[in-house]
């Protein structure tokens, strides 16, 4: 799997020895977010149905790139704590831990999803 783009190459690699050893189960399930140029995707995932619980993504919403993140995350959050869910396993798909993965993940744990 090579690429020209050595940044993408560099994320896949951690994003598959991240999720070597990450999986989610019924009690916990992954939270597993994905990002592109324009838009942030989220969602949650019991990886032993193979089912996805819930999803959001911010295509819908306007306002700045990391407003729309805290904004996701809020909502992800109070539509897990509808289906009883508190606790996941954070599945950041290679990404650094800053920016918008950041604000996403905090404004999720501020609305009583813990991860």
């Amino acid at each position: 799997m090579k690429t020209k783009n050595i940044k993408k190459e560099r994320r896949l690699k951690v994003r598959y020895r991240i999720r070597k050893k990450i999986s989610g189960t019924a009690e916990c399930p992954r939270l597993a977010v994905y990002k592109s140029n324009r838009d942030f995707y989220a969602q949650i995932i019991n990886d032993e149905a193979g089912k996805t619980l819930l999803a959001i993504d911010t295509r819908k919403m306007t306002g700045a790139k990391h407003e729309q993140c805290v904004k996701a995350g809020e909502e992800l959050a109070g539509s897990a704590a509808l289906k009883n869910i508190k606790k996941v396993v954070f599945d950041r798909s290679g990404y650094i831990f800053a920016s918008n993965i950041r604000a996403f993940s905090d404004a999720a744990r501020q609305n009583g999803l813990n991860h």
